[in-house]
C-alpha cells in the first residue's frame, strides 16, 4: 500500500501543446492517503481514464510527477509500480477453476504453496465464494465473474494500490448493489488504497471516502459524499451529483444582494471577492420548501419517486425543483419558494462565491 502523489501533472496527446486546451488534463496536485478509498468521478471524456492510464504507468504525463510514498514512478513501467487493476470485463482465466484463477497473481511472483492456500482462502471467504472454488470460471455468472476478478487485484499483500476501472459497468442493475456492497466492506478489511473510476455518482458515493470530480480535464472539487452534496464547489458538481441536480438560476447581485425573478434572495453568507462575471444562484432541491410566501411559481410537473415527491415549478421563466415529503400540490397550481438560506450559494462564472455567515463558521 502507498501514498499516492500527483505533482503538477499535465497531460496533452498532442506532441507540442500551445494552450491549455490542447491538454486533455489540466494541472492537477493530489494527495491519497496510503489505505484510503477514492474515487475519480465524471462524465464520458472528462479524463478519468486519461488519469487512471498514467497512475497505472500505461501513459507517461506530458508534465509533472508521480510519486508512490514519495519514490518518483513518473517512468516506470507498470510491472515496476506494484499495482492491481480490476476492468470492467472480468479479467479471468476461463479454463482456470476459480481457486487457480485467484492463486495465480502470487503464483505468477513465486509465493510459496502454503501463502498462496491461505490467501486464496482468505480472500475466497471475504467474497462468499469458497463454495465455488474447485468450478471452472466459464461456468461462472457475470457477477461472479467479476467477483472474481476484484479477487484476483486483492489476493496480493504487497500491492501499493488497486484501481478499478468501472467494474460494475457489465453487471446487472439488480445486482450492482451487492457488488457494491461487497466492495466497500473489502476495502474496510484489506484496508488497501483504492481508486474507484467511475461516471455513475451512485457508485463514487457509496465506495469513496473522498471523490475526486472532473470535467473537460479539470478537478473541479476534491471532497466527501456530504462536502459535494452540501457544498458543491462549481456549479457542475451541483449539477452531475444529486437526482435531481442542484437548482442553477441565473440573478443579478446589487449592493451583495442576489436578485432573482425581482425578488432578493438571501445568501448563506457574504460574496467573496469581485463578482464581475456570470452570477447564479445555486440551491439543491432539497433545500427548497413550499411556504405562503417567497418566490412566486407555478407548478408545472410532479413525480412520485417513492420516499418523496419532486415539485417542478416555474419561476422567472426558469425551472425550479423542490422535493417534499407530503401533500404535493397539483400540476398548475400557484405557489410560493422559500429557499433554506444557509444552503443558497452564490456562483461566479460557476465556481463558489460565497462563504457561511460568520456565526455557522464559529459553531463549525
Amino acid at each position: 500500500m502507498a501514498k499516492i502523489t500527483l505533482s503538477k501533472l499535465r497531460h496533452s496527446y498532442l506532441s507540442t501543446p500551445k494552450s491549455d486546451s490542447d491538454y486533455a488534463l489540466k494541472e492537477i496536485d493530489l494527495d491519497w492517503n496510503d489505505g484510503g478509498a477514492y474515487a475519480l468521478l465524471g462524465p464520458s471524456g472528462c479524463g478519468k481514464s486519461t488519469l487512471l492510464n498514467i497512475i497505472s504507468g500505461l501513459l507517461v504525463p506530458s508534465e509533472g510527477q508521480i510519486l508512490f510514498d514519495d519514490r518518483d514512478v513518473t517512468a516506470l513501467p507498470p510491472d515496476q509500480r506494484n499495482i492491481a487493476q480490476v476492468f470492467q470485463f472480468p479479467v479471468i482465466y476461463d479454463t482456470m477453476s476459480v481457486y487457480d484463477n485467484l492463486a495465480f497473481p502470487l503464483r505468477n511472483r513465486g509465493r510459496d504453496e502454503a501463502t498462496v492456500h491461505a490467501r486464496v482462502m482468505a480472500i475466497a471467504e471475504m467474497l462468499e465464494v469458497t463454495g465455488m472454488l474447485e468450478q471452472k470460471a466459464a461456468g461462472l455468472s457475470p457477477d461472479n465473474k467479476q467477483k472474481i476478478s476484484m479477487g484476483r487485484g486483492l489476493v496480493r499483500e504487497d500491492v501499493n494500490v488497486v484501481m478499478f476501472d468501472e467494474p460494475l459497468t457489465v453487471i446487472d442493475p439488480h445486482l450492482k448493489w451487492k457488488l457494491r456492497s461487497k466492495l466497500k466492506e473489502l476495502h474496510q478489511r484489506v484496508k488497501a488504497t483504492m481508486i474507484y473510476v467511475t461516471h455513475d455518482q451512485t457508485e463514487a458515493l457509496t465506495f469513496a471516502d473522498q471523490v475526486v470530480v472532473m470535467q473537460l480535464g479539470e478537478v473541479v472539487q476534491i471532497g466527501t459524499p456530504v462536502e459535494l452534496f452540501e457544498r458543491p464547489a462549481h456549479t457542475f458538481v451541483g449539477h452531475f451529483i444529486g437526482s435531481p441536480g442542484m437548482n442553477i438560476l441565473p440573478c443579478e447581485l446589487n449592493q451583495g444582494t442576489a436578485v432573482f425573478a425581482g425578488q432578493p434572495i438571501a445568501l448563506e453568507g457574504p460574496v467573496q471577492g469581485a463578482a464581475d462575471g456570470k452570477t447564479e444562484i445555486g440551491i439543491r432541491p432539497e433545500f427548497v420548501a413550499l411556504a405562503d410566501h417567497g418566490l412566486p411559481a407555478m407548478v408545472t410537473k410532479v413525480s412520485d419517486v417513492g420516499r418523496h415527491t419532486v415539485v417542478e415549478c416555474e419561476a422567472g421563466g426558469q425551472r425550479v425543483n423542490a422535493v417534499v415529503e407530503a401533500n404535493a400540490p397539483a400540476k398548475g397550481s400557484a405557489v410560493h419558494l422559500a429557499f433554506r438560506q444557509d444552503m443558497t450559494r452564490l456562483y461566479v462564472d460557476g465556481w463558489l462565491a460565497t462563504s457561511p455567515a460568520a456565526d455557522e463558521q464559529g459553531a463549525a
